[in-house]
């Protein structure tokens, strides 16, 4: 399939899932300290014991022009800092809806039959250097793993975590990859997995045929999400047009497919925000720098 291009100033810039758009791609990193806090913040949507050192991170369309995204350009705003092992983040960034809602099922009586629904639920990702030549945008031919914490309003966020994933982008052949196809003809492979474990919901699957009212869940609650999959705690808040989002993590959680943030001076990192979309659809920032240096 042909990778999705923005255009700017001329330059034509080639994008993936979690790629950059030519805005950020051409702003300077920007780096954000990263401080000891005095106590540790509590994991529940609220963040009046965070401090008042917000850093306001530009957010772009990933995609010029888009119309499937509905985030458009917007400040997020962000504070990170360390208790002990684990690694705490906050943001709070725009959204004039809350979207909790994800592919309901609907009944329909003229075919006597559920169907599934377009409905998306909001998202916030966090993705980590996690080895190779790290990217925003790929104009660049590069092989890159990234470590993806990705909160989701009407599904993680239920069982209070963010769901850690792992991807592999890559211009070498990976089996089971979407494929993308650059101008030039190459073709850059984008492996995208869950980590080991078992998430905490899953899509219901209601017998369609079987009338049990007029709208059904898209996705059923099973519980707490076990092993390197559950690794980050989260839990979102809307109120009032805004989504308050907090995130922890260990530094180093000791699994193989997370990125260790404990004894480095610095991480790059991105972040990407989803009003009722997904894919490409999304509005990215630039690289940020994490200034990890006072924990190593």
């Amino acid at each position: 399939m042909k990778l999705p291009v923005c255009a700017l100033g001329g330059a034509l810039v080639a994008l993936g899932f979690y790629a950059g758009s030519a805005v950020a791609e051409m702003a300077p990193p920007q780096v954000i300290k990263v401080p000891m806090l005095t106590s540790a913040p509590t994991i529940d949507g609220d963040l009046s014991d965070w401090g008042a050192h917000w850093s306001v991170v530009p957010i772009h369309s990933a995609i010029k022009d888009d119309d499937k995204n509905r985030t458009g350009s917007i400040e997020v705003q962000v504070q990170y800092g360390v208790v002990g092992d684990e690694i705490y983040f906050a943001a709070r960034w725009p959204d004039p809806t809350e979207d909790r809602e994800y592919k309901q099922w609907s009944w329909k009586k003229s075919k006597k039959s559920y169907t599934r629904g377009k409905e998306r639920d909001d998202m916030f990702a966090v993705r980590f250097d996690m080895a190779g030549d790290f990217r925003t945008c790929m104009l660049e031919k590069a092989n890159y793993d990234v470590d993806v914490w990705l909160w989701s309003a009407g599904r993680s966020d239920a069982q209070n975590y963010a769901t850690d994933m792992w991807h592999r982008i890559s211009f070498d052949m990976l089996e089971s990859a979407a494929e993308y196809e650059l101008d030039d003809g190459t073709i850059i492979y984008i492996s995208k997995s869950a980590d080991d474990g078992r998430a905490g919901f899953e899509n219901s699957k209601p017998n369609r045929k079987k009338f049990v009212g007029d709208l059904l869940p898209g996705v059923d609650m099973i519980g707490t999400a076990l092993g390197s999959i559950g690794d980050v705690a989260a839990k979102g808040v809307w109120q009032a047009g805004f989504w308050q989002l907090e995130m922890r993590r260990k530094l180093n959680t000791g699994n193989p497919d997370d990125v260790s943030l404990a004894g480095r001076d610095m991480i790059r990192s991105q972040l990407a925000v989803f009003d009722q979309s997904f894919a490409e659809h999304k509005s990215v920032s630039g690289e940020l720098q994490l200034d990890l240096s006072p924990f190593k």
